[in-house]
């Protein structure tokens, strides 16, 4: 509604976490070193614990985001709520273990090889879980006992446990006390200060174009603090607010007053509707009842028909609410149905030929089971391709504007489904194949059923991928820094070494690109980087329906 009026790409202040969008606090950038150093220094255990909306799970996907495919890999359970052969089974699917049978001792053979596997080929394994604290002790239990797979020197696997405050009187049990001396890392994550929430305001309007169009006043900004305790979430909600109240204003300025206005907006009407219903009718039955008490019957009758129909008026529209929300519910129904008829490694091979197709490489032929994110990376690889393992959010997926492999998940239905994200139009995204003659869904109906994992094919023509560090020096960085100066690093002298400039170069890209600025050139930067020159063939999303 205001984006136009105050020349902004998009809502500077989505609830949707997006690592576009990612400010480190002095909070959030301990945070973020403390789960790197037990990842990295290979402690077994880390816990992240912090309030609600304090920003634990857009840290966490932004990690993630970080740990490169070819020295890292990492599994997500983002649904604690389950059983703890359930959870075995889900954290196989997530490192794309082939499916044993349901015994937990089976399965935990499978991730123990696995581990192994990843071990001697020098990579490190993560396992994330968020929202911890819904975790059933047994379930708790099974995690220790995963912990348990080891080498004499290591473990081989970190596990990071992110959750709510409750987590740590959960962990505190008596029967969970070998968890608890496990975790040796532990950081909890506090709000913002204040210099930091207005830091995080200002960066949030820069990322979406709006520096110097919107002006917000001390007294607003020191409002929208008091209201949200430096919690990440209110500051977007209580900002949004005023962003809005202050549009309908005609002005640009946030003062102390809209701001309030926009908050009162935000907890007006916060009782849910069946209360609210309650304390209207409850006063209305104590006068219904004074009434008959004192005799006026002439007028009782009608008073209880005027009863009668305010409840049939209601039930009818609830009744109406309910057939205007059957058109969705039938697609969905719909399209699990349609996808639930097809095996899951069919569905992963003919999602990737999708993919392939543009790359004009081989497709895959049928019978090859492609079910496994190591079955799809050796398929890609046979075609001289690198695949991207990608974990985040609608958003930031379609702004690295390439087809992409959507890992779905329904209820009722067994395993994933995979669909080809082909194109995006106005406010639908383009899809292959198509469900019941449509091939496009909504945002809505992607992100219903979208596990936040993508696969993305990439060529890196000039062999460049490598965790790139400051004593890095070669051929490839002469390469690397060549790549950039085509891609606007005009200044950039080419050295071969991978100097303080170099990494200047691309924290600067990244910037440009709405990435993460590490510095680091991962799959996600050297995508974006070929993609920005123009003699690489690189295939995008298409623009309108086929």
């Amino acid at each position: 509604m205001y984006l136009e009026f105050y020349g902004f790409q998009e809502k500077p202040f989505s609830l949707t976490p997006d690592p576009r969008f990612v400010f480190l606090s002095k909070q959030h950038r301990e945070a973020f070193a403390h789960i790197l150093y037990g990842i990295n220094n290979r402690v077994g255990f880390i816990a992240l614990t912090g309030e609600v909306g304090s920003g634990k799970t857009t840290v966490l996907r932004t990690l993630l985001n970080q740990l490169d495919v070819d020295h890292y890999r990492t599994a997500l359970i983002f649904n604690p709520c389950l059983s703890p052969p359930e959870l075995l089974q889900s954290i196989n699917r997530e490192f794309g273990i082939p499916a044993s049978d349901s015994h937990c001792v089976n399965i935990l053979d499978a991730l123990n090889r696995f581990l192994l596997q990843q071990n001697a080929e020098g990579r490190t394994v993560v396992l994330v879980i968020d929202e911890a604290q819904k975790l059933k002790p047994s379930v708790l239990e099974q995690v220790r006992l995963i912990s348990n797979l080891e080498t004499d020197t290591e473990k081989l696997i970190q596990i990071v446990l992110a959750g709510q405050p409750e987590l740590v009187e959960i962990l505190d049990r008596k029967e969970l006390r070998q968890l608890n001396q496990r975790i040796t890392v532990r950081y909890h994550l506090q709000p913002m200060d204040f210099p930091d929430a207005v830091d995080y305001i200002n960066h949030r309007i820069v990322v979406v174009g709006g520096k110097g169009r919107v002006m917000f006043s001390r007294t607003a900004l020191r409002r929208i603090y008091r209201y949200s305790r430096g919690l990440p979430r209110l500051l977007n909600a209580a900002c949004d607010r005023a962003l809005l109240a202050v549009y309908a204003r005609d002005t640009v300025k946030i003062t102390f007053r809209v701001a309030s206005a926009g908050i009162k907006d935000l907890t007006r009407n916060i009782q849910p509707y069946p209360q609210r219903r309650r304390l209207i009718l409850i006063p209305s039955l104590i006068l219904l009842t004074a009434l008959l008490s004192a005799g006026i019957y002439p007028r009782s009758q009608q008073i209880i028909d005027f009863f009668r129909t305010a409840q049939h008026v209601e039930a009818t529209q609830e009744q109406t609410k309910k057939e205007h929300a059957n058109p969705r519910a039938e697609f969905s129904q719909i399209m699990a149905a349609e996808l639930g008829t097809v095996l899951e490694s069919e569905s992963a091979r003919r999602a990737f030929n999708v993919l392939a197709g543009p790359w004009e490489v081989p497709s895959v032929p049928e019978g090859v089971a492609l079910d496994q994110f190591q079955e799809m990376e050796r398929a890609a690889r046979e075609r001289k391709l690198r695949l991207y393992k990608f974990s985040g959010n609608l958003g930031t997926l379609l702004r690295i504007n390439s087809p992409a492999v959507l890992e779905l998940t329904f209820p009722g239905v067994d395993g994933r489904r995979f669909i080809s994200l082909v194109g995006k139009e106005g406010e639908l995204l383009l899809i292959e194949p198509m469900i019941a003659g449509r091939n496009w869904l909504s945002f809505d109906e992607v992100e219903r059923y979208w596990s936040g994992h993508a696969f993305l094919l990439w060529k890196d023509p000039l062999n460049l991928l490598t965790n790139t560090s400051q004593e890095l020096r070669g051929d490839n960085i002469k390469r690397l820094q060549g790549l950039l100066k085509e891609a606007g690093a005009h200044r950039l002298d080419l050295t071969g070494v991978y100097d303080a400039p170099t990494i200047s170069a691309v924290k600067a890209f990244q910037l440009s690109k709405g990435i993460h600025q590490d510095g680091i050139v991962g799959n996600q930067t050297l995508m974006l980087l070929y993609r920005s020159v123009d003699h690489y063939a690189v295939p995008e999303l298409t623009a309108g329906k086929k």
